[in-house]
């Protein structure tokens, strides 16, 4: 194997300046950073590539912090897929961190990225709060973007869509068709995503005069078994609904089983929308209507800020993201 020793030799300089290259303290000219960045080349020596990075300063690689609750589901294979691909084409390696189960170890997650010198990094936050994401930006200089949070002191480090409105949207298309006993089942009571979309379908409610039921909520964990227990919750309790928003597709697939299982007509009796147009969205039975959040919009535009904040130290104005309706058979107009 060779070494710095011999590195130093065929560079025709002593180890301590090849030291100096490497780590990028101190002065050398630039002819001799040359000859040592040669003579690495040719020997093979090991840290090559970590060569470079610690002299230019600039990695080539973007660090992702994604709590390891959210892995399991369809929408974060999306979410890391397009992520993956867009950095590629970037030129630039994705290291991913697992953010883990709490706020401190999301902390972590993101200083384990910040050692590691990754020139940028997103954040796909579960536990820190608005409040903590902010400092954590001003505390550091490496560029840092937010995915899905609404930051308040640094908004053009965050892409988010507003899942509040897009809940509520829902609700108020429900209700243009005809419908007002809907039941709804949430995600995780921690979730930021999902308290937001709870408060959209409350809002709603508001909006349109409709009393807000407590026995139409169901309380649900993003999966499938979850949404198959909401609507089991939902039918021990003898409520009525005529339509039944479910925080994300997976639950929502996991509803109309149950229903269907219960003997409960979809969409007959029962009109069922979720969240997130999976791909699976189209081909259950009956297709599945779903908001479709711009995920791959979002990552793109978050991976190019970025970049933008990398190499040129600011990016401009944020632009809007929204979700968007995707009606399918699970959805239908009551009939008075």
């Amino acid at each position: 194997m060779t070494t710095m020793l011999e590195v130093a030799r065929r560079a025709g300089v002593s180890k301590a300046t090849v030291s100096r290259v490497l780590s990028g303290n101190g002065y050398t000219s630039q002819e001799t950073r040359d000859r040592v960045f040669q003579a690495i080349e040719e020997s093979g020596y090991r840290p090559n590539l970590l060569a470079r990075q610690l002299a230019t300063k600039n990695t080539q690689t973007l660090g992702l912090v994604v709590t390891n609750t959210l892995y399991h589901g369809v929408y974060f294979s999306e979410l890391l897929s397009h992520a993956a691909r867009m950095t590629e084409d970037r030129g630039r390696q994705l290291i991913l961190a697992d953010g883990k189960h709490s706020a401190e170890e999301e902390r972590q997650a993101i200083q384990y990225l910040l050692d590691l010198r990754c020139d940028g990094i997103i954040i796909y936050p579960r536990f820190l709060s608005v409040e903590e994401m902010d400092e954590i930006i001003e505390q550091h200089s490496q560029p840092i973007m937010v995915l899905n949070r609404k930051l308040r002191r640094h908004h053009r480090h965050c892409v988010y869509s507003d899942q509040q409105a897009a809940a509520a949207a829902v609700v108020d298309k429900l209700v243009e068709m005809g419908h007002t006993d809907i039941a709804f089942i949430t995600g995780s009571a921690d979730s930021p995503t999902g308290i937001e979309r709870l408060a959209g379908y409350k809002q709603a409610l508001v909006r349109h005069e409709i009393p807000l039921r407590d026995e139409l909520i169901a309380h649900g964990k993003w999966t499938p078994a979850c949404g198959a227990a909401g609507v089991s919750t939902l039918l021990g309790r003898g409520a009525r609904f005529s339509a039944l928003v479910a925080s994300n597709d997976d639950m929502a697939i996991g509803a109309i089983k149950q229903l269907h299982q219960a003997g409960v007509s979809v969409p007959e009796q029962v009109s069922v929308v979720g969240f997130d147009d999976i791909a699976l969205a189209p081909y259950v039975i009956p297709s599945l209507a779903s908001v479709k959040m711009p995920v791959t919009e979002m990552i793109q535009e978050t991976i190019s800020r970025l970049i933008t904040m990398v190499e040129e130290g600011e990016a401009g104005e944020l632009p809007s993201f929204s979700g968007k309706l995707i009606r399918r058979d699970s959805l239908k107009r009551l009939l008075e």
